[in-house]
């Protein structure tokens, strides 16, 4: 039955288009959004919450006066260059408070960014980035209610993950996928999902396909007799809407979209709320603000993973911010220095409408290695003694997953052994502060 589906599943690959990531700047995303303004984040400095009187986590971060103050700022400082003030967003994780101006003058945003970035009391200004998903869209979905598609998951084979679930599953690691709207109510993800927020400005979706297909691969539900399994099924997922999923004409693949803001916004709440990994399976051009966040995100062991893109330099952020596991599909040929490959082809995965489809390319990579880390920190790793742990096979940099949890000879060599010598491996091999 198995080899039956794994047959049929291969059959289907070709008609199944692929997932991958391409991103451009501010300008060209404003058209392609039908958006004529162009948008500039101005970042103004934050005093830090024991300074501010009555601080706390509401709107305006109890620091009333301030924000008045930081506001008259910004509405002269708009005055003076032709904008308008049109969100706003303290963010006291980056020491900053975020404001975004708006400008439909035919001036580039870059030279309206640095003449901000040079006006007093600004700490900085940046073009407000896009970052998109080109989602492909399956011409074929999986039905298989009663034909679970667990044998034909890549990792199931590659990586073992029956035998790695008797040593791990995620148990109560807190896994937050930023990215676009994910559906909870999907067979193979009901009860996953331990929080869902939408940091879309003005947009509201109904779940979209992205999101839905990278939370399956790390916390689909396991042995619940349909569908697929995640990578960690007993980790929580927190669905942090960031991008959006764009319409397209018939026959072309739908895109997904995400901008600075949103993103930052998102990371704000996954590092506020305890998330354990952060899976972001985009990629688009550096962020300095995203960048003081990732770093806020490090400092408190909370490992990051994303999305290599080869079409960007350096692989496209945030893949390529210091400390960020960047990965990639493993058969899309010889990767750099510092980038791991997982599987991300042919994966059967949830999609939206309660329904299964293939999905190919670095984002659903890094949904793997995203879930790998949930196996290894629910047994207490920290994100510096975990990423120590991640093993590649011999003469490359592709994961060797099995290797990563149990470290030694045993099941991973085909030894075999029953779940309590996978148990003792495991522990024997981890370092002793991490047990």
């Amino acid at each position: 039955m198995a080899g039956a589906m794994r047959g049929f599943l291969l059959g289907l690959a070709g008609l199944v288009v692929a997932l991958g990531m391409t991103a451009a700047g501010g300008r060209a995303y404003a058209k392609d959004l039908k958006d004529p303004q162009h948008h500039v984040l101005v970042m103004l400095r934050l005093p830090p919450a024991h300074v501010r009187a009555g601080s706390d986590y509401g709107g305006g971060y109890g620091d009333g006066m301030g924000n008045s103050m930081r506001r008259r700022v910004v509405s002269r400082l708009a005055r003076a260059h032709g904008l308008s003030l049109v969100d706003d967003w303290p963010m006291p994780l980056a020491g900053v408070h975020c404001f975004v101006l708006a400008s439909v003058a035919d001036t580039p945003i870059e030279v309206l960014a640095a003449a901000l970035s040079r006006e007093p009391g600004v700490l900085w200004s940046e073009p407000m980035t896009f970052y998109r998903v080109q989602g492909g869209r399956a011409r074929v979905t999986l039905n298989a209610v009663d034909d679970p598609l667990f044998a034909a998951q890549p990792a199931a084979r590659e990586w073992r993950l029956a035998e790695l679930y008797r040593v791990a599953t995620g148990r109560g690691v807190r896994v937050a996928v930023i990215d676009s709207m994910v559906e909870a109510t999907h067979p193979d993800l009901v009860g996953q999902v331990e929080v869902a927020r939408n940091f879309v400005a003005g947009r509201t979706a109904p779940p979209e396909q992205h999101g839905t297909n990278v939370a399956g691969i790390i916390a689909a539900k396991a042995n619940n007799g349909v569908g697929i399994a995640g990578v960690a099924p007993r980790s929580r997922l927190m669905a942090l809407r960031a991008c959006w999923q764009q319409g397209a004409p018939p026959g072309k693949p739908p895109t997904t979209v995400c901008d600075s803001l949103s993103l930052a916004k998102a990371l704000t709440f996954a590092i506020e709320h305890d998330a354990q990994v952060i899976n972001m399976s985009l990629s688009g051009p550096p962020s300095r603000l995203l960048a003081r966040l990732l770093d806020a995100a490090q400092s408190r062991e909370i490992t990051v993973v994303g999305a290599y893109d080869r079409d960007l330099p350096k692989g496209g952020f945030p893949a390529s911010h210091a400390g960020v596991v960047a990965v990639a599909e493993e058969t899309s040929g010889a990767l750099p220095a510092g980038v791991y490959g997982a599987p991300g082809r042919d994966a059967p995965t949830t999609q939206p409408g309660g329904r299964w489809a293939l999905a190919n390319g670095s984002s659903i990579a890094a949904a793997h290695v995203s879930g790998l880390f949930a196996l290894l920190r629910e047994h207490g790793d920290s994100a510096t003694r975990s990423l120590a742990r991640l093993a590649v096979r011999p003469g490359g940099a592709v994961v060797d997953a099995c290797m990563t949890i149990l470290r030694g000879p045993g099941p991973c060599d085909g030894a075999g052994g029953g779940a309590s010598d996978i148990r003792r491996t495991f522990d024997a091999s981890r370092p002793p502060l991490a047990r």
